[in-house]
């Protein structure tokens, strides 16, 4: 492919400079599609952050991938860093909970367990909590019909113990959300299917670990990865790996509008009744507006284009849907989203005397504490501990979905709470050198019973629009592969629909 693209395919228009809106962007491309993205914000990457602090390469966001999904670790070779992926120097975790920093126990599926005497050893739960789990293959099949809530699932089959003390805390890493209304069948899946066929969760739980553990050896490669620098560098690469395939992206630029048909094919009388028809009694196939393509108004300019990917949050999604598919738009305005904060901090080595080994702690929202996880940055990534062997990187998150009270409170107020859980949590008494606050308003959307439910019904409703396709963190996943893979099913789905020699693009 030249660095024009092709000059015989159509034009498509990807709004959301995320990672799922330049994922989509570069396969499009790929396939010889003219592509130009819009961001209303001043920086790519979304939730993908690099940063610095106290002259140190950090993540503000995202940190980790999960490399036993193929997409991010594929695109990542793609853009030219694949020599920058990197897995975690160390994996091993901990749970701050019943009064002490405890040893995350493996053999467990997202906090579900199914080998109790790892679980045992760490103290997490208790003799009562224990002996309920050794019981659970004494109860009738699991019973789940179409879709269940995680957390009443496994609290029914083990008890709230597990569920408070280590599902939740971990679902609370990936959602920021509560594991008692988070779909199991959308959040893990696997598990979900596994449960339908087994005679016990336990069972359900021991299957899926020998499939995953089948897949790592297979594979090779690790289940976690990072990149050097941060993982905010991937979207700044397939940015640039855009650009060079003749993709246009601009930021600062809001979409105010999206329209079907092209301006010379729009009606000028634009008011239609209940059945779709307008003023003169017509009405195109959809009952929408008539002509084909799409209009893009952004920036106080007007775009014209073949087909048009929605990769944005659902609320700026549905308000651009409002008018062509209201049907979508009702339904993503039902999402909800959690908000958080990370609080990045840097100490001088030499006074941390009571540093706990390991990746960090995971905190369960039961115990009452104000930080919800901590990332010994230092410890975790090998990139982060070798830019400067005498400072230390750690960070904070706080904030979970409907519990967001303390993101009310300025930027030194979070570092403190921060400073005094840690205090608490390992006896951190040193000072940061350097701090930063980075907030995620409305950051993480929520997959409850149902969630699957309702992105079929969006995605019916957007078929019905030829040249449309949405993709991101609210349809198949919040990771990063997950995006990756939306967006190449939007991209996809767009290039077998394309015109051949469609002169799309034009500016009015």
């Amino acid at each position: 492919m030249n660095a024009q693209g092709s000059a015989g395919t159509g034009r498509v228009v990807v709004i959301g400079g995320g990672i799922s809106g330049l994922a989509a962007a570069h396969r499009l491309l790929a396939g010889g599609a003219r592509v130009t993205v819009l961001e209303a914000s001043a920086r790519l990457g979304g939730k993908l952050y690099a940063g610095e602090i106290a002259g140190l390469p950090v993540d503000l966001g995202a940190e980790s991938i999960l490399a036993r999904r193929p997409e991010a670790v594929e695109l990542a070779r793609a853009a030219g860093i694949g020599e920058l992926l990197q897995p975690p120097a160390t994996t091993s975790a901990k749970v701050w909970t019943r009064g002490g920093l405890r040893p995350m126990p493996k053999g467990h599926v997202m906090g579900v367990p199914g080998d109790p005497a790892p679980l045992a050893a760490s103290g997490v739960l208790s003799d009562d909590g224990l002996a309920r789990i050794a019981r659970e293959v004494e109860l009738a099949r699991p019973e789940l019909g179409d879709d269940v809530a995680i957390g009443e699932f496994v609290a029914a089959r083990f008890g709230r113990e597990v569920v408070d003390r280590l599902v939740e805390p971990l679902l609370g890493g990936v959602y920021a959300g509560d594991a008692y209304r988070i779909s199991m069948r959308a959040a893990v899946p696997q598990l979900f299917e596994a449960a339908r066929t087994h005679g016990s969760l336990t069972e359900a739980v021991r299957a899926v670990q020998r499939r995953a553990q089948a897949a790592v050896h297979q594979q090779g490669e690790p289940v976690f990865t990072g990149v050097a620098g941060g993982v905010g560098r991937l979207p700044e690469a397939v940015a640039d790996a855009v650009r060079a395939a003749g993709g246009e992206i601009r930021t600062g630029t809001s979409v105010d509008e999206l329209r079907r048909g092209t301006p010379g094919a729009l009606r000028t009388d634009r008011t239609a009744d209940a059945h779709g028809r307008w003023a003169d009694g017509t009405a195109d196939e959809q009952g929408h507006r008539a002509g084909g393509g799409w209009t893009v108004v952004a920036g106080g300019e007007v775009l014209t284009a073949d087909a048009v990917v929605l990769a944005v949050p659902a609320p700026a999604a549905a308000r651009l849907l409002g008018a062509d598919a209201p049907g979508a738009a009702a339904e993503l305005a039902t999402v909800d989203y959690a908000s958080m904060a990370l609080v990045t901090m840097v100490f001088r080595r030499a006074e941390l005397s009571a540093l706990p080994d390991g990746s960090g702690f995971l905190v369960p929202p039961v115990d009452g504490r104000r930080i919800k996880a901590s990332t010994f940055s230092s410890q975790k990534w090998g990139w982060v501990r070798d830019a400067d062997p005498d400072l230390f990187v750690l960070r904070t998150s706080i904030g979970r979905f409907e519990d967001d009270d303390d993101l009310k409170r300025d930027d030194a107020d979070l570092v403190g709470i921060s400073l005094a859980d840690l205090g608490e949590a390992f006896g951190l008494a040193a000072r940061p050198v350097a701090t930063r606050v980075t907030r995620w308003d409305r950051g993480l959307p929520q997959y409850p019973v149902g969630h699957l439910g309702r992105v079929a019904r969006i995605r019916e409703q957007v078929a019905k629009l030829p040249g449309l396709a949405v993709c991101g963190a609210v349809y198949d996943g919040v990771g990063i592969p997950a995006c990756i893979a939306s967006a190449w099913r939007a991209a996809d789905g767009l290039l077998a629909t394309l015109p051949p020699g469609a002169a799309g693009g034009a500016r009015e």
